[in-house]
């Protein structure tokens, strides 16, 4: 294969996580327009946003199961079939019940996207850029963040929201038509394991001890991130119509951080891991301090990102490499266990809040939350080091001696 061929492809791949990324975060700008237009509440049309992360956690492991005997690359393509249907029926939805259901829909093919993608993109480079190539493709969701939210907000804001959901099927037909022209089939061929090898291979303790990590580490960021506006307005004194932007900083950080995860992470997997949850702990536990003025709020928002995603490409490479057999079903959970991070770490802030203790009290649960995800990913240190889980030992062994019948191929 040749040098162009796999980043060509990790392209196509990123053209879908775009879409994926822009439609995920651009309800949360679109709640008042779609509130008006079908005559509900605005605590109601945020249960769209809920309604998305429900078929994510449910999707992820529920689709990269059924299709685990399929064709990688035949499955990706499907899956982005199916965020086409999504996002077309949400943009004809005549009712919020069918705009629910349809951003159900929207939802279900987002976990096994990534889960599959990140596989097909470790198979396409040498192994020691594995951890880059994941990153690449989640260029395309962090650079969603920066460049395809606002504008899809700016869209539906001037057009209508029903035009933001068509602009990003049209997306999603673009990455369909990558997919099919980009991505190779000789190393995307269905595995030799199967439903039940994928199955069996969770078993394992460190592949749990993984999704923990990313349940606790993603938790802490989003246990900030999802009251960062009033943050912003009230602590820092932002006016509302700033928070577009600060947000747009959020996602460069977020780029940046995915990418030094990435190279980093090629070289010392688990280090990087560990000096990513160490500096969340530590940018959360300064944000009361950094929302006292308006520069420092604007480094904190982007600080955030970068310390947040550094952690993303090793906690996904940890999850396949821990379930050697099943990387396509553990990476796919491993994006439903960034979706529970999603609602836990929201819940968890939304606690202290309510219980009164400060606009930034949020960032300091996050601190915590980030203190329990570096205490599990020692522990599952402790336990790789020792090498006493016994259904790890059979990942190995099978690993070292069921070669996949893409690499048979590729030999």
């Amino acid at each position: 294969m040749s040098r162009r061929t796999p980043t060509l492809a990790l392209l196509a791949l990123a053209v879908g996580a775009f879409g994926i990324g822009t439609t995920e975060f651009v309800m949360m700008g679109l709640l008042p327009d779609v509130a008006d237009d079908l005559g509900i509440s605005i605590p109601s049309a945020g249960h769209l946003v809920s309604a998305y992360a429900l078929g994510v956690v449910i999707g992820a492991p529920l689709l990269a199961a059924l299709t685990a005997r399929m064709s990688r690359r035949k499955v990706l393509i499907g899956l982005m079939a199916l965020f086409v249907a999504g996002n077309a029926l949400s943009a004809f939805a005549p009712t919020y019940d069918y705009l629910l259901a349809a951003r159900f829909l929207s939802g279900l093919p987002h976990g096994a996207f990534f889960g599959v993608g990140a596989v097909v993109a470790t198979t396409m480079v040498a192994p020691e850029r594995k951890a880059r190539s994941v990153s690449l493709m989640f260029l395309g969701l962090t650079v969603a963040n920066v460049v395809g939210v606002p504008v899809a907000t700016a869209m539906g804001q001037q057009l209508g929201w029903r035009a933001t959901f068509l602009g990003v099927s049209v997306i999603g037909v673009a990455a369909i038509g990558a997919l099919a022209l980009l991505i190779p089939q000789t190393r995307t061929e269905a595995p030799v394991a199967g439903l039940r090898g994928e199955l069996a291979a969770l078993r394992s303790l460190p592949v749990w001890l993984a999704l923990g990590t990313t349940v606790a580490g993603f938790g802490a960021l989003f246990s900030a991130y999802s009251y960062i506006t009033p943050m912003l307005t009230d602590s820092a004194g932002y006016a509302d119509s700033s928070v577009t932007v600060l947000l747009a900083l959020f996602g460069v950080g977020a780029t940046i951080g995915n990418l030094l995860g990435g190279r980093l992470a090629d070289h010392a997997m688990r280090r990087t891991l560990f000096g990513g949850l160490v500096s969340l702990i530590v940018v959360l536990s300064a944000f009361p301090l950094l929302m006292s003025t308006t520069w420092s709020a604007a480094l904190a928002v982007m600080l955030l990102g970068a310390a947040a995603f550094v952690t993303g490409s090793p906690l996904n490479l940890m999850v396949m490499e821990r379930a050697s057999t099943a990387p396509s079903l553990a990476s796919s959970a491993n994006q439903a266990a960034f979706n529970l991070a999603n609602a836990g770490g929201a819940w968890v802030g939304g606690l202290a809040l309510a219980a009164g203790f400060g606009v930034t009290s949020p960032a300091l649960v996050g601190a915590g939350l980030a203190v329990l995800g570096l205490g599990v990913a020692g522990v599952a240190y402790v336990v790789d080091r020792r090498g006493t889980t016994p259904s790890a030992g059979r990942e190995r062994l099978v690993a070292s001696h069921v070669p996949s019948r893409a690499e048979r191929v590729h030999h």
